[in-house]
């Protein structure tokens, strides 16, 4: 997990799904300075890690955090 958000704009895409409760990859495109496969690269390597989870939504994915893998992320930084 830790590995997966040492990149600054993956955080910075945790950051933004930690504040919606869901959002399609376009729309996170919109709001990143990068090309949207490199926001797919990214949002990849957070879903492979456990982070988020995405669900079809017609021709687009919706993003969203896994709520367990959260509390789990957040039990460990509570014990560093």
């Amino acid at each position: 997990m830790a590995k997966a958000l040492g990149h600054p704009l993956r955080l910075k895409i945790f950051a933004i799904l930690r504040k919606t409760k869901g959002c399609i990859c376009g729309a996170l495109v919109a709001r990143l300075p990068i090309a949207q496969a490199t926001v797919s690269q990214h949002l990849k390597v957070l879903k492979e890690a456990g982070l988020i989870r995405g669900t079809i939504s017609g021709p687009a994915v919706c993003y969203c955090l896994d709520p367990a893998t959260l509390k789990r992320l957040k039990q460990l930084v509570r014990q560093l």
